[in-house]
């Protein structure tokens, strides 16, 4: 009878030493050393209470001899740590396999007792089936047969027949070999399951941590939703959408827990009851006066078995963000066009200012002329337009002037307080403290005029209803433009700075955008926020603050700002 008995350890594979349970291994070698420990202790018990009863002729010695390998068993139970055997001899089975052995042997081949200890030799050859390799096991019970022989013979020359003795012995040896070969490949078995196990569950592990980065830095919100509504997971884009608090979690959460969430808890409700995925754009009420719009789309995972339930995955879009792509795609697509449609606005505003040129030498009357110079003056401010926004789409960085802030922000305020008739709803709270900022003069008209405009939209019509202000925070200078209309929806604020975004039908949604994109190419910030007036009187509402590169004097050579605009 053969046996397919590979040469290597049935517990052959590499340590894990970075995981945190104990393997199979050691669990076993903790059996095993309990079991000795077991056994030291039943012999020490036995031998001393026959002694102690007179029951049969046990001496000191061999109750010495159960003490030392009790002593001997907690010894490695306690001081050593279980090592993979290789495929060489280990020192570590003398402590242990060797110290049975020697033991066991004694007790047997000096009949302690009278009693017959051969049984106790099965637990050296299941240590060494199941904790060692397959030549360990297969030499443990060799040795142990040869011991049985050994002490047969011996028990032999008593006796006239030396067969029964002998044969007994060697059936009990094939017994042993068996159980070694049988002990040694379920060991084997059991050590290819735990490694397949292992790799299957790190496999498995890798696989949730790829999967949890990439549902987290989704900029779509994920829900995921039981059918008891109970909330599994959601990733940081369904919590920022929903107005989800950091310290909920979702175990403690339910979909039905928000009346807000109402919408959203029929859809799944929908998806549960036909078993199919569903589409629809829901409005959320997340607070008073705050309404989400989204686009909701379901799906519902199968049971993994018969003890999971089905789970049904929410995807989240705010609507806002899909027309916020969809006008950025519309920008580069126009972006495409510009230099073309630049190249025709040019020809006829050239054309214009050149007719009115020659229409200016012909003209006496004083009102004519002033008409004429009103024309100049706008078709200049149109070409100057489309030149800026040909440097935007350039990527062009324009020269900087030096400008003394406070003159620069008074005089444009004032140009248009005039233009806008605005009178008393405009103030002004100078407090650069004579700092010169590094921007274009023009561009600076324009990014005021835009948010002053926007300010006048939304303001009321009460006396300082839009402040204009200047101040010095540390070294840089900034300039603040503030009006009492009502709170931006927070959706509405996400997308303040994008191209063609605006909250009314009639404004291009270009305002904001080119305020931000000069203020980048001068190396300043623009930046909105919901505050206190900078004039001191307590009163809260929008403002918005740009922050300039700045210089405490003016440089040698600073362009002289009475020519700034002319």
């Amino acid at each position: 009878m053969a046996f397919a008995i590979s040469e290597f350890s049935s517990w052959d594979l590499p340590p894990r030493p970075d995981t945190p349970e104990v393997s199979a291994f050691h669990r076993l070698w903790l059996g095993f050393m309990a079991a000795r420990m077991g056994i030291a202790v039943v012999l020490l018990v036995l031998l001393g209470g026959l002694m102690l009863l007179g029951l049969a002729n046990v001496n000191g010695w061999q109750l010495a001899l159960c003490g030392t390998y009790l002593g001997a068993s907690v010894a490695v139970r306690l001081f050593t740590r279980p090592a993979l055997p290789g495929r060489t001899f280990d020192p570590q089975w003398v402590s242990t396999i060797g110290i049975d052995l020697v033991a066991f042997s004694t007790l047997q081949f000096l009949q302690a007792a009278g009693l017959n200890y051969s049984p106790l030799y099965a637990l050296p050859v299941l240590t060494a089936s199941v904790l060692g390799s397959a030549l360990l096991a297969l030499g443990t019970a060799a040795g142990v047969t040869i011991l049985l022989l050994i002490d047969a013979w011996v028990a032999g020359l008593q006796l006239s027949d030396h067969a029964p003795p002998l044969v007994q012995a060697g059936l009990t040896g094939g017994g042993y070999f068996a159980v070694a070969v049988l002990a040694n490949q379920l060991a084997a078995r059991l050590a290819r399951e735990e490694l397949l196990a292992r790799r299957s569950r790190s496999a498995i592990r890798t696989q949730a941590h790829v999967n949890e980065v990439v549902i987290e830095t989704l900029t779509e919100g994920v829900l995921v939703v039981g059918a008891d509504w109970r909330i599994h997971a959601a990733n940081p884009a369904a919590r920022t959408l929903l107005g989800w608090q950091a310290r909920e979690a979702p175990a403690s959460l339910a979909l039905i827990s928000r009346p807000g969430w109402t919408p959203l808890v029929a859809l799944a409700q929908r998806t549960f009851a036909d078993l199919s995925p569903q589409n629809a754009e829901l409005a959320l009420e997340l607070a008073p006066g705050e309404r989400l719009h989204v686009r909701v789309r379901t799906r519902l995972t199968p049971p993994q078995d018969i003890y999971a339930d089905a789970l049904c995955v929410m995807f989240l879009q705010d609507l806002r963000e899909a027309e916020a792509r969809l006008r950025t795609e519309k920008l580069a697509s126009m972006g495409r066009m510009t230099a073309a449609v630049a190249h025709e606005i040019r020809n006829p505003l050239a054309a214009i200012a050149q007719a009115n040129s020659l229409l200016a030498e012909e003209l006496s009357d004083s009102s004519h002329q002033q008409l004429s110079a009103l024309v100049r003056k706008n078709a200049q401010r149109l070409s100057q337009i489309v030149e800026e926004i040909l440097n935007l789409a350039r990527v062009q960085q324009p020269i900087a002037d030096w400008l003394e802030l406070d003159q620069a922000v008074e005089m444009f305020a004032r140009e248009w307080e005039r233009h806008t008739r605005a009178g008393e709803r405009m103030r002004l709270k100078l407090g650069s403290q004579s700092a010169w900022a590094g921007f274009d003069g023009e561009h600076l008209r324009r990014i005021l005029v835009n948010l002053l405009d926007n300010a006048l939209r939304y303001a009321s019509p009460a006396p300082g209803a839009i402040v204009v202000a200047t101040s010095m925070a540390g070294e840089q200078a900034r300039m603040h433009v503030w009006s009492n209309g009502a709170p931006l929806d927070p959706g509405v604020q996400r997308h303040l700075f994008e191209p063609f975004f605006s909250s009314e039908s009639r404004s291009s949604g270009l305002g904001l955008y080119i305020c931000r994109e000069l203020c980048d190419r001068h190396g300043a910030g623009i930046a909105y926020a919901r505050t206190a007036a900078p004039d001191g009187s307590g009163r809260e509402g929008n403002e918005f603050t740009v922050t300039f590169r700045t210089r405490a004097l003016a440089l040698p050579g600073a362009r002289p700002f009475d020519t700034i605009g002319a």
